[in-house]
């Protein structure tokens, strides 16, 4: 039952979308009724769908080297103090700057290919995972670590056996918003130029003025976010299979 009620509250806001247009209340070239939009959407599926690989490519390869940094530096910086003190208000500092605003000069210094584009989304990614691995190890059983270090285990000894499968649910709830983060990254990266990808057909369908095709975009780019948060949840389960009976 509880699974309705967002689906209730999308049907109410399509209603009021459609309304908006039919009295005219907006000029229907700033917003095209949900059919107009939907109908862009069956025309121009193969044509997004070509843009949407590019911007996967990106994504994954961003996010993946996200992930395997965040791993190295959360392990460096919980085994030794000083690397965290150091490290920590930097990773930070990250995410004070806005990627629009650093997108220009990764353009500028590596040019139109995909590595300004990667580096921009490993800079959006890094951050969540690093954190949410620190958590993560930060929440290991102290009486467990305490019992270890009484058998002299040695740390990657530790880290295997206690602190990383303490840190596996903060790992996931930081996938979950990276992967997010991975896309919506490609996609501002796209906008200052390319071959393809959603932000450059998205970029090219706004200077047309096809808002219709603009929104189908943005719809394809939600269902992708959703798509890998859900395949994020599958792999969860998959790992953790007592979170499915958590859920529940």
């Amino acid at each position: 039952m509880n699974k309705l009620y967002p689906l209730v509250f999308i049907a109410i806001i399509i209603a009021a979308w459609e309304l908006v247009c039919r009295l005219g209340l907006v000029a229907e070239f700033m917003l095209p009724s949900p059919g107009k939009v939907v109908r862009a959407l069956i025309s121009e599926f193969p044509a997004i769908m070509g843009h949407s690989r590019t911007t996967l490519i990106e994504a994954a390869a961003g996010l993946g080297l996200s992930i395997a940094a965040a791993l190295v530096f959360a392990v460096l910086m919980d085994r030794f103090e000083f690397l965290y003190k150091a490290g920590y208000p930097v990773a930070v500092m990250t995410q004070t700057v806005p990627t629009v605003a650093i997108a220009p000069l990764l353009v500028l210094w590596f040019g139109y290919g995909m590595a300004p584009k990667i580096i921009l989304i490993f800079v959006a990614c890094f951050f969540p995972m690093l954190i949410a691995l620190l958590g993560g190890f930060g929440m290991a059983d102290p009486g467990v670590l305490r019992l270890y270090r009484s058998m002299n285990a040695g740390y990657l000894r530790i880290l295997r056996d206690v602190k990383l499968p303490y840190a596996l649910d903060g790992f996931f709830s930081g996938l979950r918003i990276s992967v997010s983060y991975s896309v919506v990254g490609a996609v501002i990266s796209e906008w200052l130029g390319g071959e393809g990808g959603l932000g450059v057909y998205m970029t090219r369908v706004r200077k047309a003025f096809a808002f219709d095709k603009m929104f189908a975009v943005i719809i394809v780019t939600s269902a992708i976010s959703l798509l890998l948060m859900k395949l994020v949840d599958v792999i969860q389960i998959a790992a953790m299979p007592w979170k499915k009976y958590e859920k529940k």
